[in-house]
């Protein structure tokens, strides 16, 4: 019986409560892909400002197509082997009865399958974030595509889907730390490798141009993931939510406070950038873990990723590999940290009974944990990185240097985010040519890190 399919004997019946709260949910993920679109706009240079803001947005409309047309039924449909799932119905979401309620839940299957669509959107956005300024707008589409298609949709069955291997084996992912933090990091990290740096890496100043974007993403993202995790749970009969919904916040501040710190005591300064990118990592952190653990947990945990990903988004200085919003160094390292502290923090009494080390249950929750964390990593580096290789020889992924140099925006969009030529009024203006557009950009802070 594939899912989705219930008995009339003993089908739940639908809820309006829990269907309405999980639109509500829905709404609350899809704002989070804009909102990433405004953090990582912010942190380019003014030149890639709109680049930027086009690579989070076209995934809202390629990853809605591809969803409806096959993506729910791969990655939800009855499954085939423990890893990809079909089911006819599913496709083009044509076979789906109005009332027809998610299994074991109490809200129609449309429901779930537009919660999940926004998943799947914002996943491929985060990838972005690593590529800045030299990409290709149509070959990064068309990775979108791809990516969604050969890595998403198999690893989110996976991981949530009934018979996926990872769901079996017992693998708690609450809301995404394997199959969209860790998934999309190593993706990034796979990419880059094969694209190469940024022309000027580690030797031209690459500021954010704007810190009051990135503030304004920042905190719309946080926002929105009150849906994202909450949510997660398809439902507010239990308390489970409630429970997410608190650590979600208590983990954020935990990490942002441990981000300042480290920061502080580091390089002697509170960046606006770092409270930021530690509210982030945060969010990160306590997406696979907020649903097993208790709010002390959470704070534990969100300070551990706060600390870890601020010391992580310098290596690329160290190993030379150019992420130019620390994807990796935030996405993959807190996707990574709050995965395997589950295996610490779980106390058996939230979401399931699975306990962890630090609960008395031992080693065993650790290991799956592990199993999923480095599965998923290894599957989404190799992949991504093949898939970055065969568009590069063949269609081309990189901008020429040139066309780099002079601005991604004008040369793929043919458009600037500033137009700073009607800047200010009255005879006195013109007496003063407007500032270079790149000499604007300059003015921000930028993250410190070590080099």
């Amino acid at each position: 019986m594939p899912p989705g399919i219930t008995l009339a004997a003993d089908a739940p019946g639908l809820s309006a409560a829990n269907t309405g709260f999980m639109l509500i949910c829905s709404a609350l993920v899809m704002l989070m892909t804009p909102g990433l679109a405004f953090f990582y706009g912010g942190m380019v240079r003014v030149k890639s400002t709109l680049n930027m803001l086009m690579m989070c947005f076209i995934s809202l409309g390629i990853v809605t197509i591809l969803w409806v047309l096959y993506g729910f039924s791969l990655a939800f449909g009855t499954d085939s082997g423990s890893l990809i799932g079909w089911s006819s119905d599913y496709v083009g979401l044509s076979g789906i009865g109005i009332n027809q309620l998610w299994d074991g839940y109490t809200i129609p299957v449309y429901v779930f399958a537009v919660f999940q669509l926004m998943f799947a959107i914002i996943t491929p956005a985060l990838i972005s974030g690593a590529l800045a300024d030299r990409v290709k707008f149509t070959a990064w589409a068309l990775f979108v595509a791809l990516w969604a298609t050969v890595v998403y949709f198999p690893v989110a069955h996976w991981v949530w889907g009934s018979g996926g291997w990872l769901f079996e084996m017992g693998v708690i992912d609450f809301a995404g730390g394997t199959a969209v933090h860790i998934n999309a990091g190593a993706a990034a990290l796979g990419v880059i490798l094969v694209i190469g740096k940024r022309v000027g890496f580690k030797k031209d100043p690459m500021r954010p141009h704007s810190l009051p974007l990135v503030m304004l993403g920042a905190g719309l993202l946080w926002f929105g993931w009150f849906g994202f995790n909450a949510g997660s749970w398809l439902g507010n009969d239990d308390g489970v939510g409630a429970v997410m919904f608190v650590n979600t916040q208590v983990a954020t501040a935990a990490a942002m406070l441990a981000w300042l710190a480290y920061e502080k005591i580091r390089h002697g300064s509170f960046t606006t950038l770092g409270a930021a990118s530690g509210a982030v990592a945060g969010l990160v952190a306590i997406t696979p873990s907020g649903g097993s653990s208790s709010p002390l947990g959470a704070i534990a945990i969100g300070a551990v990723a706060g600390l870890l990903c601020a010391m992580a988004v310098g290596l690329k200085y160290r190993f030379g590999y150019d992420d130019s919003l620390d994807v990796v160094g935030v996405h993959l390292v807190g996707g990574v940290v709050g995965s395997l502290l589950v295996g610490f923090f779980a106390t058996g009494g939230v979401q399931s009974d699975a306990k962890g080390l630090f609960y008395g249950g031992g080693f065993e929750q650790l290991g799956k944990q592990a199993v999923g964390v480095f599965a998923v990593l290894a599957y989404s580096l190799i992949v991504s990185a093949i898939l970055a290789l065969v568009l590069d020889k063949t269609i081309g992924m990189r901008v020429g240097e040139d066309d780099e140099i002079s601005g991604i925006d004008q040369v793929e969009h043919a458009e600037t985010a500033y137009d700073f030529s009607g800047a200010g009024g009255g005879a006195g203006s013109r007496k003063t040519a407007p500032a270079p557009a790149e000499t604007v950009a300059a003015a921000p802070q930028t993250r410190k890190v070590d080099a």
